[in-house]
């Protein structure tokens, strides 16, 4: 058994010359669809999303740096706690002054060698 798909645009084209051709060579189903300038809705509906969401993700930027600004206002301190004690840090970059390898200070201090290398002199 002969089966056929018939796409046709909506510009004026019935189908039906299409679907009796299909029939005469032998086809005893045929899925005749209409197309309706899917494609360009579909990309309208892609580009008018991705504008939103570049939207929303303006909006949420400007919130989470107002709520950092207002923080910081109150004194809050951000980031990450240091791993050292400001009187090792201290401790530490004496060492280092004094010529002992970064990596024996840091195993010391139960660090990686770059939280010594990055200390400030």
């Amino acid at each position: 058994m002969k089966c056929s798909y018939a796409p046709v645009s909506t510009d004026g084209e019935s189908g039906g010359a299409r679907v009796r051709q299909l029939i005469r060579i032998g086809c005893r189903k045929v899925l005749l669809e209409v197309a309706s300038g899917a494609k360009t809705d579909s990309r309208l509906m892609v580009t008018v999303l991705g504008d939103l969401a570049e939207f929303e993700r303006e909006l949420i930027r400007a919130r989470t740096s107002e709520g950092r600004a207002r923080a910081k206002a109150r004194g809050v301190k951000l980031g990450r706690k240091p791993k050292l004690t400001p009187h090792q840090q201290k401790e530490a970059i004496k060492r280092r002054d004094q010529g002992e390898p970064v990596t024996d200070i840091a195993r010391s201090y139960n660090v990686h060698h770059s939280t010594i290398s990055r200390l400030a002199a």
